[in-house]
């Protein structure tokens, strides 16, 4: 029988076993083709990818929506101040005047539960507090409450006796909101107590009647923000963008600087192409990153500012310093992103972005406060940088730059962070350059 082949050709070679290592990929020109199809059916390949994308999906899930589900049955020891001015004299039976009865009682409440931590302050205390974002709220007793109340059992009553909300809307909507809920509850409560006690003084249906809920509730802001300031909410978001700044900045001098010494591969679209490697050890690769990453800050850190005051007009005073604030938080974030790459390697973005990203959004403090969230995400608060820097962007937007409004804690934990992000990273990399470990063999130009 006549063969098929061709007189000197050679004998095809047998189709290597598929595999997830078999040779060069599609697209070479240099081996045999392997089909997707093939390739799909292989366990080993969907292993890795299958594990890592299920511990993500589901770790992010948990952190993010544990946070915010239940705000009100996490309170603890959330910050209000209670006032008392009431200057009138006890009403007759009774040894204290009633604004001193109210905030008595108010507190007494309150020193069996952990929910709500009462700051017993004058008027000009509890407004500088709020001026540095120390309580979310205060409750008012004004000077002529218990007069007030007395007039409402005789003829010379002229205005309903009324109780004073103030909100701090600096420390975000939904702190702000919490407080307020808690201080209306209170000052509700009280005017049913009062209501009780007076219903006694008369005879009258129609006026018992009226008596029953005597007290007003005026709610106002103590201390006023911007019009453009988002409710509260323009330095969390201000934040994140520095922070994404910082980390995707990081990210990206890490993959071109790879790419461009030659450790990379580079990919645009259909193109491909490996530049010869450059011989340089780990140190002064991460020194290379690092320094660029400081470089680059400049600009993406003006270029934040420009979109967000000046072209869409963020309020925001004192600009030179949020600059500078903003400029030192990048690069922060910037070099602990190159710190984890250089230790980690392949998995480094995967680290960088639970430690920047993941974690720190839900245990900020910038739209649900740590005092109203579980435990675990007030640990976090402690060392976690989105919760650092958020405080010192807020206190440059509303609270005059003030250092006890969290602008010194933001320096500190910046200077901490950066310091930290040098030792690790620079230790790590001293220590695979003493062992030899290259992160490859240099190519042939």
């Amino acid at each position: 029988m006549t063969s098929a082949i061709p007189p000197n050709t050679p004998e095809p070679e047998p189709e290597p076993e598929p595999g997830p290592s078999t040779g060069p990929g599609p697209g070479t020109g240099t081996g045999p083709q392997v089909r997707a199809t093939t390739l799909v059916r292989h366990a080993k390949l969907w292993l890795v990818p299958t594990i890592l994308c299920a511990l993500v999906s589901l770790l992010l899930s948990l952190l993010y929506m544990g946070g915010i589900l239940s705000p009100n049955d996490h309170l603890d020891e959330l910050p209000i101040a209670l006032v008392n001015e009431d200057q009138g004299g006890p009403l007759p039976g009774q040894r204290e005047n009633l604004g001193k009865q109210i905030t008595d009682e108010i507190v007494s409440v309150g020193s069996s539960r952990t929910t709500i931590d009462w700051h017993r302050l004058d008027l000009a205390a509890a407004q500088d507090a709020m001026a540095s974002g120390k309580v979310f709220g205060a409750l008012v007793v004004p000077k002529d409450f218990t007069a007030s109340v007395a007039a409402l059992t005789t003829n010379r009553a002229t205005v309903r006796p009324t109780l004073t909300v103030l909100t701090n809307p600096g420390l975000g909507s939904l702190g702000s909101s919490l407080a307020s809920q808690i201080n209306q509850s209170a000052a509700h409560q009280a005017s049913l107590t009062i209501g009780k006690q007076l219903a006694t003084t008369t005879a009258v249906p129609t006026t018992r009647l009226l008596l029953t809920d005597p007290v007003a509730i005026t709610t106002r802001i103590g201390h006023p923000i911007g019009r453009h300031s988002g409710l509260g909410l323009t330095a969390f978001y201000y934040t994140l963008l520095l922070v994404l700044g910082g980390f995707i900045g990081g990210n990206l001098v890490n993959a071109g600087v790879d790419t461009a010494l030659g450790y990379a591969d580079s990919e645009l679209g259909p193109w491909h192409t490996r530049h010869p490697t450059v011989p340089i050890s780990r140190t002064q690769t991460l020194v290379l990153k690092m320094l660029m990453t400081a470089g680059i800050a400049l600009l993406t850190t003006t270029l934040v500012m420009v979109a967000t005051i000046a072209i869409l007009g963020m309020d925001a005073d004192h600009i030179p310093m949020l600059w500078i604030f903003s400029y030192c938080a990048t690069v922060a974030v910037g070099l602990g992103v190159q710190a984890i790459n250089a230790a980690f390697g392949g998995i480094g973005q995967l680290v960088s972005m639970f430690i920047f990203i993941a974690l720190a959004l839900p245990s900020s403090g910038a739209t649900v406060p740590l005092e109203a969230t579980p435990a675990f995400y007030r640990f976090l608060g402690i060392f976690e940088p989105m919760h650092q820097l958020s405080s010192g962007v807020r206190s440059i937007l509303y609270f005059d730059a003030r250092a006890d409004a969290g602008l010194a804690r933001g320096w500190i934990m910046i200077a901490v962070g950066t310091v930290l992000a040098l030792a690790f990273g620079f230790a790590m990399t001293h220590y695979y350059d003493r062992r030899g470990l290259r992160r490859l063999t240099p190519q042939p130009e």
